[in-house]
């Protein structure tokens, strides 16, 4: 099963882990709304705009940029929104096709005074299905 971000924070959200808060966004005016939703709920100027497709790397490829205004945001939500983003991860690496982004994460800005204390965790379930005789 393959989540996006928003979907994989959503899920995480509804077992009260504690995430960064974010609006999904289709279009450049539902990342504005999106951005206007998030400075009156979180109070913060900032955001980061994040492709959402199936691919680690987007931030090497131009899928992940802070906005630090609205015309911030335009810019990257119009730059992003019907690229085809290029990573390590996408078919053919960086010089192959690339995968077409559809919807971007507009995501609350979130400053961690000591970064290098900060811990990075990832995630893996793998199901066996195999029936086992009793």
């Amino acid at each position: 099963m393959n989540l996006h971000e928003y979907q994989g924070k959503e899920l995480l959200a509804s077992y009260g882990v504690a995430i960064q808060r974010g609006k999904l966004a289709k279009t450049v005016e539902e990342a504005v709304n999106g951005y206007k939703q998030l400075q009156s709920e979180t109070g913060t100027q900032y955001c980061v705009v994040k492709a959402q497709i199936h691919a680690g790397g987007r931030g090497k490829g131009g899928g992940v940029k802070l906005a630090k205004n609205m015309d911030d945001l335009k810019q990257h939500a119009g730059n992003i929104l019907g690229m085809m983003l290029k990573t390590p991860q996408t078919p053919g690496g960086m010089n192959g096709e690339g995968k077409l982004v559809r919807k971007v994460l507009i995501a609350e800005d979130c400053y961690a005074p000591d970064f290098d204390a900060c811990k990075e965790y990832y995630v893996s379930i793998l199901m066996d299905r195999e029936k086992k005789e009793m």
